[in-house]
């Protein structure tokens, strides 16, 4: 079968229910925006920073086991033995880290604070450890092509969270008390989380407690400079939203502004993250494909196929949602929350470059080279809170955007040249710049036209449309459907 086929079919039985999961769970937002909930957009902050958090520990907690999984399930005759030692591992390592979280638990929430709510992190503990310790039975149902029971638990964990998120924030949840609300969102986390651990139990009544120590040793020197540049990743995306209150607080503004600016950027990042979602939905099917796909001697030419259409896509992505960013602006449902909206293009745009970096990475996950994704995610880790500390107290959030496209760019122009270098594939870099360029030219030629980007009028509807359309045309001029069909 031809593999680009292949992993388009993968990407739709995974992506499919990850990407309706996911606008689901994105369909909060207009619920946490809205005059009836987080009308002030300081309690919508809270939110935001408490799980700004839980993106660092997710990255942490998994120790890195879920992509060494896949490279180890893939190279070693005992496949159990690979799957039973990583597994071990991480639950080891996350029940201690919990318990250590529980005696912390008010230390933590006095530093942050928020003293008087250290049920918060006791909660962001039990979900971000439940989600590490679900994670390697879930990477093991897609090593074995389970894609349908992997998918009904990924899409009945979100359904859980979206409703008890409706119950608890329409019946239950009194507007009066915002940190109420806060408790709520967590809770219905926790269940959600939950649900994994039951949609895979047959794999923890199945653990044999044969832990190979040398397996899992071997594993964690392959995974550990992932970790670093995960955790770095998430410096690159997540961090502003932590240095956005405490440095606008030193810069003399009161906290309740402070807040206010995390949860205006926080929703206006979330328009973003439509790319976001469309990314998660490929990495599913990306990675262990791509493993798979290393022992083909037409690997390279299958690379370079993905990414001409995976660039195409992304841009699209950015086009698609700029250019009617007066109907997306909706989404957020109260209007305190508009003032951000000028920043998503360059959020947009800087999702574009992180997805490219994504999926340019997989050089040094299949030539065992994990350190230079250390390095580039450390070193754009390092830019990133130096121009948001030198920024954000003058500039607030729109300083942290532009930090975020500056380092992705940065990010994946690095990984290229290193690519070249120790794993050359042979990218085409003409349609790379063609589609690019196009849809940044198509974005600012409507920047130049519209006198109110941000309004809604019927003829710019149109207009913007068929620029959308004419970009659609030349791609599919480019790359032809007979093209999809060859192994060219």
């Amino acid at each position: 079968m031809n593999p680009v086929k292949s992993l388009l079919g993968q990407t739709a039985i995974y992506g499919l229910p990850t990407i309706v999961g996911r606008l689901l769970n994105y369909f909060l937002v207009p619920l946490y925006t809205s005059e009836s909930v987080f009308k002030n957009p300081a309690d919508y902050g809270v939110i935001s920073e408490l799980y700004a958090w839980v993106a660092f520990l997710i990255i942490l907690l998994p120790l890195g086991m879920e992509t060494a999984f896949f490279r180890f399930f893939n190279e070693k005759e005992d496949k159990d033995a690979v799957f039973r030692s990583s597994f071990i591992t991480v639950i080891g390592f996350n029940l201690v880290f919990f318990i250590v979280l529980l005696f912390a638990s008010q230390s933590i929430a006095d530093a942050m604070m928020y003293s008087e709510h250290p049920e918060f992190i006791v909660l962001l503990g039990a979900i971000v450890c439940v989600d590490a310790i679900a994670a390697l039975p879930m990477a093991k149902l897609r090593s074995e092509n389970k894609a349908l029971r992997f998918s009904t638990i990924h899409f009945t964990a979100i359904v859980v969270n979206v409703g008890m998120n409706l119950f608890l924030m329409l019946v239950v949840f009194d507007p009066e008390k915002p940190m109420e609300g806060v408790l709520f969102i967590l809770l219905a986390n926790l269940l959600a989380s939950c649900v994994k651990l039951v949609g895979t139990y047959k794999d923890f009544l199945n653990l044999k407690l044969n832990y190979n120590k040398e397996l899992a040793l071997e594993m964690l020197r392959y995974s550990f400079p992932l970790i670093i540049a995960g955790f770095a990743g998430i410096v690159n995306e997540t961090l502003d939203r932590i240095m956005m209150k405490p440095l606008l607080i030193q810069a003399g503004n009161t906290p309740e502004y402070s807040l206010e600016q995390v949860g205006i950027y926080s929703a206006c990042y979330k328009l973003a993250m439509i790319v976001t979602i469309f990314l998660q939905a490929y990495r599913y099917a990306a990675e262990p494909f791509f493993f798979a796909q290393s022992k083909n001697e037409d690997r390279n030419k299958v690379y370079i196929k993905i990414m001409n259409y995976f660039v195409a896509a992304v841009c699209l992505v950015f086009i698609g949602v700029s250019l009617n960013i007066d109907i997306f602006k909706y989404f957020i449902r109260s209007e305190e929350y508009w003032a951000g909206l000028y920043v998503v293009p360059i959020l947009l745009l800087a999702n574009v470059f992180l997805g490219i970096y994504y999926n340019q990475s997989i050089w040094y996950k299949l030539s065992g080279q994990t350190k230079f994704g250390a390095y580039i995610a450390i070193g754009g880790g390092v830019i990133t809170i130096l121009v948001n500390m030198i920024f954000i107290p003058l500039y607030g959030f729109v300083a942290s955007a532009w930090a975020t496209l500056i380092v992705y760019a940065l990010q994946m122009v690095a990984s290229y040249l290193l690519g070249q270098k120790f794993y050359p594939i042979k990218y085409n870099l003409r349609k790379f710049g063609l589609y690019f360029g196009l849809a940044l030219g198509l974005f600012f030629i409507t920047q130049i036209v519209d006198m109110d980007p941000n309004e809604f009028t019927w003829s710019k509807f149109i207009f913007h449309n068929t620029l959308i359309a004419f970009y659609i045309f030349v791609v599919w001029f480019m790359e032809k459907p007979n093209k999809l069909t060859t192994n060219r």
